[in-house]
């Protein structure tokens, strides 16, 4: 239902700019414009979703071999302690705890395109414990926070981007975006954990909380006492050792149990096609009304007035020009990932413009993409209180990384 007044409010107030737009400055091209955006962001919606086939199925295909060979039971029985407290609905030792960890054991080292397919694999498995198909539950709803708050300790993607368009420090912005999606992610578990009446305070969940921010801290020290080349390259590696160490220990785990990997592999595989077709008419609604957002010049009034209210509060506006990557950021990946480069292109890659555009887009996720997708996979309406949990948690990575990049740059 969120989701429904989200959509029609998008089309509303770009109805409202364009037209204000025609009348008062006499822009003609407006319209035409914003027509022109509901085509290419439908193409792009199905292109995104083409793209995904094939990492569907290679993910659900291994996902499969791990599930017969037994190693997600035996994630599920290590993680239960754990989960059972965050995710409580979840009977113990179910294998959607594994799943629900592969996927954020991916967000983590920032591998997107092995992550969504995981994800999508979870969100089924609590489907089928869901007792009403259109509604979201708590369980969901505390998992798509999760992904939403974009918890990453290696943005390999945003440093090769900072790279390319001539940093002199490219690794710069690693400890600011670990700081930033750290905040982002812990929010976000209170603020659904709130919602969701689950005790933060039980011993066992406390602790892991607790060692989370130890473990952060450590790497956090670990990278700053590397060069930038160094840094470089053990991020890289580790997200390939990673993804090697999991693909070849699923298809051993299979080989061990005496199943036929090939059959078990190709039997996952076909979900995967079936659920990137799943997903296009999602997809569509909800980048075909970012689209037209963007194109009415709704975004641009929107920065220019939260610049001129804190400027006439007396307030520091150097970080308004990076905020069109933080307004973009929970719409569109790829929406922001240009307005990111867009940012290091004008203001250069250097300026706090664009080191803070590179922490906003390594501070959260795209979170009404990532509802449109995972929800949309299991044939979700009602989303309860997943987006408002959702944009806490992205505000409060937006409002780390600003306090962040102004301490650090």
């Amino acid at each position: 239902m969120v989701l429904n007044y989200i959509w029609i409010a998008f089309f509303v107030i770009a109805f409202v700019v364009a037209l204000a737009r025609l009348v008062f400055l006499g822009d003609t091209g407006v319209f035409p414009e914003m027509i022109n955006s509901t085509f290419s962001t439908s193409k792009t919606a199905f292109e995104i979703s083409l793209g995904l086939t094939g990492v569907l199925a290679l993910w659900l295909g291994i996902m499969k071999i791990g599930e017969r060979g037994g190693v997600i039971n035996a994630l599920a029985r290590i993680l239960s302690p754990v989960f059972t407290k965050l995710f409580p609905d979840i009977p113990k030792g179910h294998p959607v705890m594994g799943s629900i960890f592969m996927n954020i054991a991916a967000n983590m080292l920032g591998l997107d395109n092995a992550a969504t397919p995981l994800g999508l694999k979870a969100m089924e498995q609590m489907q089928t414990l869901n007792t009403k198909k259109d509604t979201a539950t708590n369980p969901m709803i505390m998992f798509l926070v999760l992904n939403t708050s974009g918890l990453t300790l290696i943005p390999v993607s945003i440093m090769v981007y900072r790279t390319q368009l001539g940093a002199a420090q490219p690794t710069d912005i690693f400890i600011p975006i670990l700081l930033a999606t750290f905040v982002a992610t812990l929010a976000g578990i209170i603020v659904t954990s709130i919602y969701q009446k689950i005790n933060l305070f039980n011993r066992t969940l406390f602790l892991t909380l607790a060692g989370m921010c130890v473990l952060v801290a450590a790497v956090m020290w670990g990278f700053s006492q590397m060069d930038k080349e160094r840094m470089n390259m053990v991020s890289t590696s580790v997200a390939s050792i990673v993804l090697a160490v999991i693909i070849i220990g699923f298809i051993l785990a299979g080989m061990r149990k005496r199943i036929n990997v090939y059959d078990a592999f190709i039997e996952g595989a076909k979900d995967g096609f079936k659920t990137a077709v799943r997903i296009i008419p999602y997809l569509v609604a909800i980048l075909v009304a970012i689209g037209v957002f963007r194109a009415s010049g709704a975004m641009d009034a929107l920065i220019d007035g939260i610049g001129g209210i804190v400027k006439a509060c007396g307030g520091n506006t150097d970080f308004v020009g990076a905020l069109p990557t933080a307004l973009m950021k929970p719409l569109s990946g790829s929406g922001a990932r240009g307005m990111m480069v867009d940012a290091m292109t004008t203001y250069g890659a250097d300026s706090f413009v664009g080191r803070l555009s590179c922490v906003f887009q390594g501070s959260t996720d795209t979170t009404f993409y990532i509802l449109a997708v995972y929800f949309g996979s299991v044939g979700i309406r009602y989303t309860r209180h997943a987006v408002a949990c959702g944009m806490l948690a992205d505000l409060a990575g937006v409002i780390a990384a600003i306090f962040v990049c102004y301490l650090f740059f």
